[in-house]
C-alpha cells in the first residue's frame, strides 16, 4: 500500500494505534480492513469450501482470517510483523479455531509458497506485482485468488487492448489467468485509511497454462511495452535491444551449427520478421495475446530469442 510521508506519524494513525494498542506501519502496507460487511463480501466471493486450505498474506489483526477459519479446513497466514502475529495468536487462543490456523512469519516474496486451494488476502500494496506473478507461476495449481489491490493496479490487471491502462502487467496476467474486477472498496473501510481507493479482484489461473515459454514471452512483451505508443518497428531499433537479440541469435546459431554470413546485421533480420508477420507498424497498446503469440512464433522460427 502507499507509503506514509516521512516524519511524524499522521494524527489519524496515532489515534487508531492508541485504540488497538498497535501503531500501524503504513509504510509497510499496514491498513487493516475493518468493515465487517466488506470482509463478509470477500469471503462470500471466494466461495470457500469446508475442505479448503487457504493462503492469506498480511492477515493483520485477523478480521478476515477469523471469518475464513469458520468456513474452511485450514488457513495459512503469512505475516512479516511479529507484533501482528501476536495479536492474531491472541485472537484465536483458546477457541475451536486455533488448531485450524497456521502462521508463517516472514517475507512472502522470499518464502516458498505452501500447498493451498485458494488465496484470499488484503495485500500490502507495494508487493502487488511480484506477488501476482509468484502466484501465477506457482505449482501445483490453485483454484483461485481473491485479492485486494490499489484501484489503479486492479484496473491495469483487467485492462483491454486499446485502453489507457493496458500495459505489460495486463497482457502478462491475462496470458496466465482469467482476471475479474469484483468490487470497489473505499478508503474509510480501512484502519488507518490509505491515501488511495482499493478494489477486489478474482484471479483464476489457466489450467493447463498456454504452451509458451514465459521468460521468452515476457522478454518480447517488455521490449514492445517500453514505449507502447511507438510502432514495433521503432521500438526494436533500440541499440540495447539489437545487442541483446544479436547475442541470443549467435548463441542459437552456434547450438544449431548454423553459419552466420559475414555481412549479417541483426537490425535487418528484426525488421524483416516484423514486416513478414505484419506487425511492423503495429503498436503494443492495441495488440492482444494472439498478436504477441504470432509475433513470438515469427521471431523464434527465424532463430531470434528473448531469453
Amino acid at each position: 500500500m502507499p507509503k506514509a510521508r516521512a516524519g511524524k506519524r499522521p494524527r489519524q494513525e496515532r489515534r487508531e494505534g492508541r485504540a488497538t494498542g498497535i501503531l500501524f506501519n503504513t509504510g509497510a502496507g499496514q491498513h487493516i480492513l475493518k468493515n465487517p460487511l466488506v470482509v463478509n463480501s470477500i469471503v462470500e466471493k471466494a466461495a470457500l469450501r469446508r475442505t479448503d486450505v487457504i493462503l492469506e498474506v498480511g492477515p493483520g489483526t485477523g478480521n478476515l482470517t477469523v471469518k475464513m477459519l469458520e468456513k474452511v479446513k485450514k488457513v495459512i497466514a503469512c505475516e512479516i510483523d511479529p507484533r501482528l502475529v501476536g495479536e492474531l495468536q491472541k485472537r484465536v487462543q483458546g477457541t475451536c479455531l486455533a488448531n485450524k490456523l497456521e502462521i508463517k512469519v516472514g517475507d512472502i516474496l522470499k518464502t516458498d509458497l505452501p500447498f493451498f486451494d485458494a488465496c484470499v488476502a488484503n495485500l500490502p500494496y507495494q508487493i502487488s506485482s511480484p506477488f501476482v506473478f509468484k502466484l501465477l507461476l506457482h505449482r501445483p495449481f490453485f483454484r483461485c485468488a481473491i485479492l485486494m489491490f490499489q484501484r489503479e493496479f486492479a484496473l491495469r490487471l483487467v485492462a483491454k487492448p486499446g485502453t489507457k491502462l493496458y500495459c505489460r502487467l495486463s497482457i502478462n496476467t491475462q496470458l496466465l489467468a482469467r482476471v475479474d474486477h469484483l468490487m470497489k472498496v473505499g478508503k474509510n473501510n480501512f484502519r488507518p485509511p490509505p491515501k488511495v481507493e482499493s478494489s477486489v479482484v478474482r484471479i483464476e489461473p489457466k489450467n493447463p497454462p498456454p504452451p509458451i515459454n514465459f521468460q521468452e514471452w515476457d522478454g518480447l512483451v517488455r521490449i514492445a511495452f517500453v514505449r507502447k505508443n511507438k510502432t514495433l518497428s521503432a521500438a526494436f531499433k533500440s541499440s540495447a535491444v539489437e545487442q541483446l537479440l544479436d547475442h541470443n541469435y549467435r548463441i542459437h546459431c552456434s547450438l544449431h551449427n548454423t553459419e552466420i554470413p559475414e555481412n549479417f546485421k541483426i537490425a535487418e533480420k528484426i525488421q524483416t520478421v516484423l514486416k513478414n508477420t505484419g506487425y511492423s507498424e503495429k503498436r503494443a497498446r492495441s495488440m492482444d495475446i494472439d498478436d504477441f503469440i504470432r509475433l513470438l512464433h515469427g521471431f523464434n522460427s527465424e532463430g531470434i530469442h528473448f531469453s
